[in-house]
């Protein structure tokens, strides 16, 4: 049976509303610079409350999924493709900011799409 790309989309839309335990080292705010031709991933700190919610480990208030968010990254990463960022990330970075597999893998995912709209000249956003 062929899968449509609609049918591709259905399945990832519908597996991205799924609950998820978030990881808590923190997580990570991902973009592409075209005219640098990298791919950057800001990582952030924080707290999981007792709810399971993120909390900002200094204010103590919980970070909103959606809108504007102020706070402060700890490490920027980059990466020409999404293998050197994964490389930078889980193998050169003494203690690893990703704990749960889930994370990683999700990472791996969306960098692969950050690295292919920065190869088509695409915009990338972030899942």
């Amino acid at each position: 049976m062929d899968l449509l790309l609609e049918d591709l989309t259905a399945i990832d839309d519908k597996l991205s509303h799924r609950h998820i335990d978030l990881d808590p080292k923190g997580y990570f705010i991902i973009y592409i610079d075209h005219n640098e031709r990298l791919i950057y991933a800001k990582h952030f700190t924080n707290v999981i409350n007792e709810r399971g919610l993120a909390v900002d480990p200094e204010t103590g208030q919980v970070i909103p999924v959606r809108g504007k968010v102020e706070r402060t990254y700890t490490t920027v990463f980059s990466g020409r493709t999404a293998k050197e960022l994964c490389i930078k990330i889980f193998e050169e970075t003494p203690d690893c900011p990703v704990t749960f597999l889930d994370h990683a893998a999700y990472l791996g995912r969306e960098f692969v799409r950050a690295e292919m709209a920065l190869v088509s000249g695409k915009e990338y956003i972030q899942d």
